[in-house]
């Protein structure tokens, strides 16, 4: 029986990852050029892969992954009864989500927040959500922070009551909070709430709001302390207006 090359991917992972794409396409609303685009393809490729005339490769699948933000190799559906034992829903005080129900959360994105640090600029910085095996979860990393010290990593709840997303860290009974919508085109909005380090070992409880836009929206993202002049800035801020604009999250006065 003849096999496909090393690279070059099976029917039936073609279809499924064609099936993603296309759901990613409809969910952002952008049009297939855009993609080709941000992937570096050419057009005539991305047709030929997406109308089945032609079997994915690792290549084109990589970049397509990279221009879109969220991974496209699923494992395979082979084992259904395998797959629910216990593998593959999340514990029930993160929502007892199903992996299959919470893979379009799965991504890298731009995290934006107020800087602490001075109060006409944004800070940013990458945070990368994924299915973690042994953890029966989705967690989360930060990266690419200039206070690299300060990253943090944790779980993700995920519950059908409240339609938001937690982001939470857990040291040793400290506790940092983020909580953003689900997805909507792309981005999260929502509200961080932490400490801010002071002078010495003062710590000071804030809150801020915050969004998380899939990396894909910035091919040519900046992270670190972003000033006015910052070729991002005016596309970040706007993003984190909406969350209070819209509203996403709500901040009352004292």
């Amino acid at each position: 029986m003849m096999t496909a090359p090393d690279n070059q991917l099976s029917a039936e992972q073609s279809r499924q990852i064609a099936d993603m794409i296309r759901e990613e396409i409809a969910r952002r609303r952008i049009s297939r050029q855009t993609l080709a685009e941000q992937a570096k393809l050419s057009l005539s490729t991305l047709e030929k892969v997406l109308g089945g005339r032609r079997p994915f490769t690792l290549a084109t699948t990589v970049r397509l992954e990279q221009a879109l933000g969220v991974p496209l190799r699923q494992p395979q559906a082979a084992a259904p009864a395998l797959a629910s034992v216990n593998g593959d829903i999340a514990p029930d005080g993160l929502g007892a989500y199903s992996r299959q129900a919470v893979a379009w959360i799965e991504g890298i994105y731009i995290t934006v927040r107020p800087s602490f640090g001075d109060k006409d600029a944004l800070y940013a910085y990458r945070t990368e959500i994924a299915w973690d095996k042994s953890a029966s979860s989705l967690l989360f990393r930060e990266r690419e922070r200039v206070d690299a010290a300060y990253s943090q990593y944790g779980e993700v709840a995920v519950p059908n009551q409240s339609g938001f997303v937690y982001l939470v860290t857990n040291r040793h009974g400290q506790h940092r909070l983020i909580t953003v919508s689900r997805p909507n085109h792309g981005a999260m909005y929502g509200i961080i709430t932490t400490l801010l380090a002071g002078r010495g070992s003062q710590l000071t409880p804030i809150a801020a709001p915050i969004a998380l836009v899939l990396a894909a929206n910035f091919p040519n993202a900046t992270v670190g302390r972003i000033s006015p002049d910052d070729v991002n800035f005016a596309a970040y801020r706007a993003h984190l207006r909406r969350t209070v604009d819209e509203p996403f999250a709500l901040f009352l006065p004292g």
